[in-house]
C-alpha cells in the first residue's frame, strides 16, 4: 500500500508539458506589454546615457593618459 501511494505521488510530481504550455500561456496574458512609443522613447534615453557615459570614459583616459605623460618625461 505505501508503495502505491509512493508511485502515484512520483508520478503526479513529473514535469506535464501540456500542463506547463497551458500555464505559460495564461501567464503570457497577464503580460503589460509596452506600446511602440514608449519602447522607441526608452531606447532614445538608453543611447543618450551610452554616448553620456563613452565620453566621460574618453575625457578620463585623455586626461590620465596626458597626465601620466607628463609625470614620466
Amino acid at each position: 500500500m505505501a508503495e502505491e501511494k509512493a508511485l502515484t505521488a512520483s508520478s503526479e510530481s513529473g514535469f506535464n508539458l501540456i500542463k506547463f504550455l497551458g500555464e505559460v500561456k495564461a501567464e503570457m496574458g497577464k503580460v503589460s506589454w509596452t506600446t511602440k512609443r514608449e519602447l522607441m522613447t526608452d531606447t532614445a534615453v538608453v543611447a543618450v546615457a551610452v554616448v553620456i557615459v563613452c565620453a566621460l570614459i574618453w575625457i578620463c583616459d585623455t586626461f590620465f593618459s596626458r597626465l601620466f605623460t607628463l609625470i614620466l618625461r
